[in-house]
C-alpha cells in the first residue's frame, strides 16, 4: 500500500478519468442524436421543395409530367421542373402511382444497379408522412424521407428525398479523436494538481506527526502541538491530541510518583529487617537481643505485607478484576460495630468517640469492603486527632441515600492539599506523621474512595487546617429501604397535614 497522498492522487485521477469518459459518452450520444435530427430535417425540407415545385408548376398551368416522343418510353418530368430538381443536392426520386420513376437525381442515377434497386425498394416501403428511416447501401448510408402529391382520387406522385448519414458518422469520430488527443494532457495535469494539493493538505499532518514523534520519547510530555485555525478539523485533532498528551503526562507523573513512593515505603522496612536479622545473627548477641530483633523484623514484615495487600487491592480495582460479593447489608449494625472498635482504638489518646445519630438503613453491597471503608475513615480520624479530641460518627438517610459522616477535631488539612487527599501515597505532613508514629502508607483513603465508587456512592472531604476534617460517604439505599423511606416521608407529611386541617 502506498501513502495516503498517493492513494488520494490515484483516486482523484480515477474520478477525473471516469468523469471525462461519462461526459464524452454523453456528448457523443447527444451529438449523434442532434446530427441525425438535422439530417432528417434536411431530407424533409428537400421533399418539401420538390413538392412545392410540382404544385407551383401545376398552378401555373404547366403539367409537371410529360410524355416522351418515343412511344416505348414512359413519361418524365418537364424540362423546367427537371432543371430545378437537378439543382437540389443529395438523392431525389419522383415516382408515379404505379411506382415508375419519373425523375432520378444524378446521385441516384450514379448508384449501382443493386444499390439503385435497394434504394427504390426502400423508398417505396416508406409510408408518406411517416418518420424517415436509414437505408444502408453498398455505396453509402442514407436517410430517406417521403411525401405524396395527390393529383386526383387515385392518382398521385410520390416524392422521395434522401441525404447521406456520413456527417453523423464523421462528427462523433472527430469528437472521439479530439478527446483522445486532449485526455492525456488532462490526466497528466490532474495527476500533478492532485499530487500538489494532497501534499499541501497533508503538510500540517506531517508536521503534527513530527511533533508527536518528538513527544513520544516519554521525556517531552510537557510539549504540546501547535493548534491551527479555529474550526479546522486539524485544529480539533491537535486539541484532542493535546488533551490526550496531557492525560498521559498526568498518568506518567502519577506512575513515577507511585513508583518512587512504593520504593520508599518498601525501602525503610527492608532496611530495618536487614539490620534486625544481622543483629540476631551476630555471635555477640544474647537470646533476649535476638528475640527483640526478630520481633522487630516480624513487625516490619507485617507492615510490608499490609502494603503489598493494599497495592494488590488497588491494582485489581484499576483493572476491574476485583469482585464484590453483594448482599443486603444492615448499615446501622455495621456502623455500631465500627464505633465500638473506634472506642477501643481511641482509649490510648483519651479520645471521645460519639455516635449521636444512627438511623436504620440497608444497602446492597459487600459487607467486608464496607467495614473496611468505615474503619479506614475512623482510623484515619483517630490517627490525626490529638489527645483529648473528639471523633463523631453518624448515619442518616437523605432521600434515597445512606449518609455516613466521620467528623474529627484533629489537625485538619490545608486547602491546597485537599485536591490530593485521595491520591495514592499522599500524606498531609509526611515528616511529622512519620515522626509522630502516624506513618500509614497513604493508601487508605484511595482504597476507601474506590470502595465507595464501586458501590455506586461517593466519598468527599471538608477540612480546615487546625479545625478538623469531615469525611462523608453517600451510598444508595437498597430498593426496599428506598421505597420504605419514601413511604415514611409521605406518611409524615400526611400526618402533619392532618394536624393542620380542621375536622
Amino acid at each position: 500500500m502506498g501513502s495516503i497522498r498517493s492513494r488520494l492522487t490515484a483516486a482523484y485521477t480515477t474520478a477525473l478519468v471516469t468523469t471525462l469518459f461519462v461526459f464524452a459518452l454523453a456528448l457523443l450520444t447527444a451529438r449523434r442524436v442532434t446530427v441525425y435530427r438535422d439530417l432528417e430535417q434536411q431530407a424533409q425540407e428537400a421533399v418539401d421543395r420538390v413538392v412545392r415545385a410540382i404544385n407551383i408548376a401545376r398552378s401555373s398551368g404547366t403539367e409537371p409530367v410529360v410524355a416522351k416522343n418515343d412511344p416505348l418510353a414512359g413519361p418524365t418530368v418537364s424540362v423546367r421542373l427537371r432543371a430545378f430538381l437537378e439543382l437540389l443536392p443529395d438523392y431525389v426520386l419522383v415516382q408515379d402511382s404505379t411506382g415508375y420513376d419519373l425523375y432520378a437525381s444524378p446521385d441516384v442515377s450514379a448508384l449501382s444497379v443493386q444499390d439503385r434497386g435497394l434504394f427504390s425498394d426502400s423508398a417505396r416501403k416508406t409510408l408518406p408522412g411517416a418518420r424517415s428511416h436509414v437505408v444502408t447501401m453498398r455505396a453509402d448510408e442514407v436517410l430517406i424521407a417521403s411525401r405524396d402529391v395527390m393529383l386526383g382520387v387515385n392518382a398521385r406522385y410520390r416524392v422521395y428525398a434522401a441525404t447521406s448519414t456520413t456527417p453523423a458518422t464523421l462528427a462523433p469520430t472527430d469528437l472521439v479523436n479530439t478527446m483522445l488527443v486532449v485526455a492525456p494532457f488532462l490526466i497528466v495535469l490532474s495527476i500533478i494538481f492532485s499530487w500538489v494539493i494532497a501534499g499541501r493538505v497533508f503538510r500540517p499532518i506531517d508536521r503534527m506527526v513530527d511533533q508527536v514523534e518528538a513527544i513520544t520519547d516519554g521525556r517531552s510530555l510537557h510539549r504540546r502541538l501547535a493548534i491551527g485555525a479555529a474550526g479546522d478539523e486539524l485544529a480539533r485533532l491537535s486539541s484532542t491530541l493535546n488533551a490526550f498528551i496531557e492525560r498521559l503526562e498526568t498518568s506518567f507523573g502519577a506512575l513515577r510518583r507511585f513508583t518512587a513512593d512504593a520504593s520508599h515505603e518498601l525501602k525503610t522496612p527492608l532496611t530495618v529487617m536487614r539490620a534486625d536479622v544481622e543483629r540476631a545473627m551476630s555471635p555477640t548477641s544474647n537470646r533476649t537481643e535476638r528475640a527483640i530483633a526478630l520481633e522487630e523484623a516480624l513487625q516490619q514484615l507485617t507492615r510490608m505485607a499490609d502494603l503489598v495487600e493494599s497495592l494488590l487491592t488497588l491494582a485489581r480495582a484499576d483493572e476491574g478484576r476485583f469482585d464484590l460479593y453483594r448482599e443486603p447489608v444492615a448499615l446501622a449494625a455495621l456502623t455500631r460495630e465500627v464505633v465500638e472498635t473506634a472506642r477501643l482504638l481511641g482509649e490510648d489518646g483519651d479520645l471521645i468517640i460519639d455516635a449521636p445519630i444512627i438511623q436504620e438503613a440497608e444497602v446492597h453491597g459487600d459487607p467486608g469492603r464496607l467495614r473496611q471503608l468505615l474503619l479506614n475513615l475512623v482510623t484515619n480520624a483517630i490517627k490525626y486527632t490529638p489527645n483529648g479530641g473528639r471523633v463523631e460518627i453518624s448515619l442518616t438517610r437523605v432521600d434515597e441515600h445512606a449518609v455516613v459522616t466521620v467528623r474529627d477535631t484533629g489537625i485538619g488539612i490545608a486547602a491546597a492539599d485537599l485536591p490530593f487527599v485521595f491520591e495514592r501515597f499522599w500524606r498531609a505532613d509526611r515528616v511529622r506523621s512519620r515522626a509522630a508514629d502516624r506513618g500509614g502508607f497513604g493508601l487508605g483513603l484511595a482504597i476507601s474512595q474506590w470502595i465507595a465508587q464501586a458501590h455506586g456512592g461517593t466519598l468527599t472531604v471538608q477540612s480546615r487546617l487546625g479545625r478538623g476534617s469531615t469525611f462523608t460517604v453517600m451510598l444508595p439505599l437498597s430498593n426496599e429501604t428506598a421505597h420504605g423511606s419514601a413511604a415514611s416521608s409521605s406518611s409524615r407529611l400526611e400526618s402533619e397535614w392532618s394536624k393542620l386541617t380542621p375536622d
